[in-house]
């Protein structure tokens, strides 16, 4: 069993109730208000960690005018590459002449229905297995550098981590450089299949790989240029029971006791509970200034109304003697 926490009685099975034996304290109850400061502590202390987070969330999308020119070119990329990125012209006996243009789209329609068996056999072929070798080359590089622009997207979530310039430069680096290869191998395949079938097969190249590439570079720029310029991060400041979060940190590492913290945070919770009394105070006081404002421009504008009234009623009574006057 448990010792009670206030004269350390060590407790038995039949001490049931929740007074100890010996000093009579409750054990159920006691330093209840210090376990509930405490638990509030450490509540506000999750809360701040959570806050800062979000904080350099914020940050990372719209916490300054780079970084929003950041987000624009992060999802840059992802529309060049709707954009016709290369072309195949095919034809042969008995096949009509087909022109095929390669998008992201038709990527991802490739990959899922390319038979890999089939392909690495091509790779081994004395008459095309060079071109195919660049074929396939050229597939898996601008599948990883589109890989790497989804991961640079998503990596801005911790964009204003301790890496994350860092890491957005890699991602876009290797994004290019993927790209680049996947350009150059897709040269290479068109001519090495062009120069066995000549009459028969022709690629090239497209704006849209161009455009693919120069927003890649664009975003590669706006990532240099923020870590150069470090924009800073804003965060909200929080508070630990009224103490500000870095000089409650500050005051724990310079080992102050937590009576007096707990003390500090009564004093200041204390002091703004007056000035809210205080604000309270003075508002119903204007209030009521102006209530009585009010009710003394009515009854004035009463008594006005009673002189006019009276006035009135004495003209009414000249008029009505002036015509006995004049008969006399």
């Amino acid at each position: 069993m448990a010792n009670c926490p206030n004269c350390g009685h060590h407790l038995k099975l039949t001490d049931y109730k929740p007074n100890c034996p010996k000093c009579g304290v409750n054990i159920v109850y006691y330093n209840m208000d210090e376990r509930l400061q405490e638990e509030a502590d450490i509540a506000e202390i999750d809360h701040v960690r959570v806050q800062k987070k979000v904080d350099r969330l914020k940050s990372s999308f719209v916490g300054s005018k780079y970084a929003l020119v950041r987000l624009g070119l992060s999802i840059l990329p992802l529309a060049m590459l709707m954009l016709p990125l290369a072309s195949v012209n095919f034809s042969g006996p008995f096949i009509d002449q087909r022109s095929t243009s390669i998008n992201a789209v038709t990527l991802v329609n490739t990959v899922s229905s390319l038979n890999f068996d089939n392909l690495f056999k091509m790779t081994e072929s004395e008459l095309v297995g060079a071109g195919f070798t660049d074929y396939a080359v050229s597939l898996f590089s601008i599948l990883i550098s589109l890989a790497m622009v989804v991961v640079s997207l998503i990596a801005l979530i911790i964009a204003s981590g301790k890496l994350g310039n860092i890491r957005n430069i890699f991602n876009n680096c290797v994004a290019i450089g993927a790209a680049a290869v996947s350009a150059v191998f897709f040269t290479r395949f068109a001519g090495e299949i062009n120069s066995v079938f000549p009459e028969y097969f022709s690629g090239s190249l497209k704006f849209g790989a161009f455009a693919y590439i120069f927003s890649l570079l664009l975003l590669l720029a706006i990532n240099v240029i923020i870590t150069i310029k470090k924009p800073p991060v804003k965060y909200k400041q929080c508070y630990i029971g009224g103490i500000p979060y870095e000089e409650y940190e500050q005051m724990i590492a310079d080992g102050v006791s937590m009576e007096e913290i707990h003390a500090r945070m009564d004093k200041i919770l204390a002091e703004k509970e007056a000035q809210r009394l205080e604000e309270q105070r003075k508002a119903a006081a204007e209030i009521k200034a102006r209530e009585e404002a009010e009710m003394a421009r009515k009854a004035g504008k009463t008594v006005e109304e009673l002189k006019e009234l009276a006035r009135e009623a004495i003209e009414e009574k000249e008029k009505e003697k002036d015509p006995e006057d004049k008969s006399e």
